[in-house]
Order: structure tokens, then sequence, then C-alpha cells
């Protein structure tokens, strides 16, 4: 039997294409969505399809949509479009989505991000594991369906998200921004100019200048990465040198959005979780706030003064989005720059997560930097990631060597100490890495806990 475990990993489909993705393998996993989807109960007659700039893309939507159409489902390719234009689609719909991307990832990489209808995702509990077998069950199969009727529809539909974005934050009424967007060539150069720029709606009082917008997906200049500092030197330099506001940086698929303050430097995204639920909460008084367990202790202290009720969760989007759904949480965040709306079917959108923050510094006279340091209230050492042989033993040595502190395990280990420092200690899922996290009230203490909790790993 076919193996599809390599590329088939625990919320999405990811692979180097074409020895590991290709559009016979994008066929037998449109066919085993659709499938997947009728056997859990929802109606599959129609799907939605999109896919970001690489050039594998249109071949790989094409394949799965014969395969969807071999199960009995039509499809709508909106043909090019970013993750969360495809969760507008999906939400819009109410159909089932597929989004052709492999975000961050170098360029002879594609894959998949499956939901359900409403944007619901689709991760190894929740389909994928099924989606999986189903697929790898076709691919094995000499005498596999034949291809079906043809019943593919091409819509556009970045008008219609853009105006619904534009709907849910109001910027036509602040102080004029100059604003840096680094689109790292991916789909930010797509969206950015139809949602903050005049494009297909009127203007705002944001001069957009545009860095590296033109869509490749070769990525020429940086990897579309934000995570990685070696990939906002581009956008910094640029907004020291051009006297910007704000500065703004996007992934491949633009799902997650960076935040660079007028020095050029970043704003953590623990800091931008705690300014978008304090602006949510406002609207929303006394409703829940998700956060992940390695976000700034900063983020459930500013959301219990503003009368919210913060709930930790897991890092990873499907448990974000299951506490969001579990709680009927108004927003949530990620260490990640993830960030997730109520207002938008409970995915995640970096680019309503920008709005808030241009909606924010726009709306009263200070600098970012003097406006965001009111969220930043502890020093972080951000992911530290160490290589070991065998992980269960150091994470057990680390566990040790803090007997008397408070511990728990929701997310790998979490480690409080008695004054105000903590960290996290967690597994990969996929590489043989501890990822370490460590937060304390100054950076001195900070440094310090870092250092000890690292000797021990690496010992």
């Amino acid at each position: 039997m076919s193996d599809l475990s390599k590329i088939v990993k625990a919320y999405d489909v990811r692979g180097t294409v074409p020895d590991q993705f290709n559009e016979t393998v994008a066929r037998a996993l449109g066919t085993a969505f659709v499938e997947m989807l009728r056997e859990s109960g929802d109606d599959a007659d129609r799907i939605v399809t999109a896919h970001d700039m690489r050039e594998s893309g249109p071949g790989l939507v094409a394949a799965f949509a014969r395969g969807a159409n071999a199960a009995g489902a039509a499809v709508i390719n909106i043909g090019l479009g970013s993750t969360d234009e495809l969760y507008y689609a999906a939400g819009s719909l109410g159909l089932p989505g597929a989004m052709f991307t492999a975000s961050h990832n170098p360029a002879q990489y594609n894959g998949i991000k499956l939901c359900r209808a409403g944007a619901k995702p689709v991760g190894q509990d929740s389909g994928l594991a099924v989606v999986r077998r189903r697929a790898e069950q076709l691919l094995s199969d000499l005498n596999a369906e034949a291809d079906g009727p043809s019943r593919i529809e091409q819509r556009d539909l970045l008008a219609d998200y853009a105006a619904h974005l534009r709907s849910l934050v109001d910027l036509s009424g602040i102080r004029p921004l100059k604003v840096i967007v680094d689109a790292g060539n991916g789909m930010g150069g797509y969206t950015v100019p139809a949602v903050l720029g005049d494009q297909v709606l009127p203007a705002l009082p944001l001069e957009i200048v545009p860095v590296f917008f033109e869509l490749d997906g070769s990525f020429p200049n940086h990897e579309a990465n934000p995570l990685d500092p070696a990939n906002l030197v581009d956008l910094q330099e640029a907004i020291r040198a051009q006297g910007a506001d704000i500065g703004l940086a996007f992934d491949g698929d633009a799902d997650r959005c960076f935040v660079i303050d007028e020095h050029g430097d970043p704003v953590s995204p623990s800091a931008i979780t705690a300014l978008v639920a304090v602006r949510e909460l406002a609207r929303f008084p006394g409703s829940t706030i998700i956060h992940n367990l390695i976000t700034s202790s900063a983020v459930p202290e500013i959301v219990t003064e503003k009368g919210g009720k913060p709930v930790r969760a897991r890092v990873g989007h499907s448990f974000i989005k299951a506490e969001m759904a579990r709680t009927n949480a108004v927003f949530g965040g990620e260490h990640s720059a993830h960030y997730y709306f109520r207002d938008f079917w409970f995915a995640d959108t970096g680019m309503l997560a920008a709005m808030h923050v241009l909606a924010a510094l726009g709306e009263q006279d200070r600098p970012l930097s003097e406006f965001a340091a009111e969220y930043e209230r502890y020093s972080a050492s951000g992911e530290i990631n160490s290589t070991v042989d065998d992980a269960p033993s150091r994470v057990a040595a680390v566990r040790a060597a803090y007997p008397h502190a408070d511990v728990d395990e929701l997310d790998g280990l979490t480690v409080r100490l008695g004054d105000g420092s903590w960290f996290n200690l967690r597994t990969s899922n996929t590489e043989p890495l501890l990822r370490l996290n460590v937060e304390a009230v100054k950076p001195d203490r900070m440094a310090a806990l870092r250092d000890e909790v690292l000797a021990i790993i690496r010992s």
C-alpha cells in the first residue's frame, strides 16, 4: 500500500513536489476528502479550493478537483488566494475547503490545509487520518475510480473578502499612517492592495509602501517566514530609512502577520495578542480570550484587568480553534503570530489582526513603540530549539531539577517559579528537538534561567 505518512502531518498535508506530493497524490486526496466528509455526515456536494503563488499550485488544484468530481462533488475554485481568504470562502459560502500552500516552507514544497464548512479545522483527530488512509487505498488500487464529469466553477472572491474585513475594523477615521509591508513575495502582495489599499475599495488614510509584493513562489529575496529574524532585516531597514509609523511582515500564505515599530524593533506577538484582546473586550465586555501556554503572562493579566476571561490552551491551531468554539471566545492569539477571531468563523487571519493594530495606533497620537510598551511587561527568550537523542530523559532531568516548583503538563512541561519566572519545554512532533521558552520579570533573570535549563537539556 502507498504510504503518505511523510506528507500527511498533524494539521495539514505538506511535502516536496513532485517526489512526495504530485498531481496523482492530489487527485487521490481530493476523492478521499469528499468521502471522509460524507462518512462523517457533512454535506459534501460542493467544496471550495484556492492556491498560493507556488508554480505547482494550479496543477495540484486541478488534480484535486478531478478527484473531488470523481467522488461526486462540484468544486468552486477561487484561484489565487491567501489562507484566510480560503477560510472566508469556506465560512461565507458554508462549504468545506482546501487551501493549497506550504506556508513559509521553501519553494520545492507544497501542501493542503483542509477545513470543513464554516472554516472548521481538519486535523489528524478530526478527519485527516481518515483522508490519508482512504487516499493510500486509492493510490494502491489499480482499478481506482475514473474521472467523473468535470464540475469546476471559477469564482473571484477577493473583493468580497476585502469588504468583509473592512466591515469588521473601521480604519476610515484614523490619523494618516505610513505603513511598510513586506510580503516576502507571498500572498500578502495579492491581498494587501485589496484590503488596505484602494485596489477594490475606497482609499484609507494609509500610505502603503510595498516590499517584495511580486508573487514568486521561489522566494528570490528571503524566505516568507517572519519568525526568523533574518527575514525581517529588509523591512526593518526600510522603516528606519523612510520614517514609517509601522511595518507589517506576512508569511507565504499571509495567515500570519508580524508587527515592527517605528524604530525597526519587533512587537512581540504576545503584545499584539493583548492589544487586540483589549479592543475586542471593549466591544464584547466579559468575553473569553484564548491564549496558548507560551504566550507572555502579560496576556492573561491584561485580559483579567479588562474584565475578560483568559483561557490557556495547548500550542497549535487545532487546539486554539477547539477552545474558541467550546468557549465561544471572541479572540485568540499565539506566540507564532496566529490570531483567531469569532467574527471570522473562529479562524486565523493575520490581515484582521494587522487592521486592529493599525486602528489602535491611528486612533491615538503616540508612536507604536510607546503605545505597544503598555502590553510588554516581561522579558522573554523566544523559542530555543535543542537537538537531543533522548527527549524524555532530558525532560525528566529538567523536571527533577525543580522539585519545589509549580509544574503542569498541559503541553510539555511548564515550570513556574516563585519569582514570577517560568519556562515551558516541549518535544517536537516531527524532529528530535526540544523547544524551550523562558520568561521572567527582568532580562538578567530570564537569561540566567534560560542558560540554567539549557545546560541541563544539553548536558
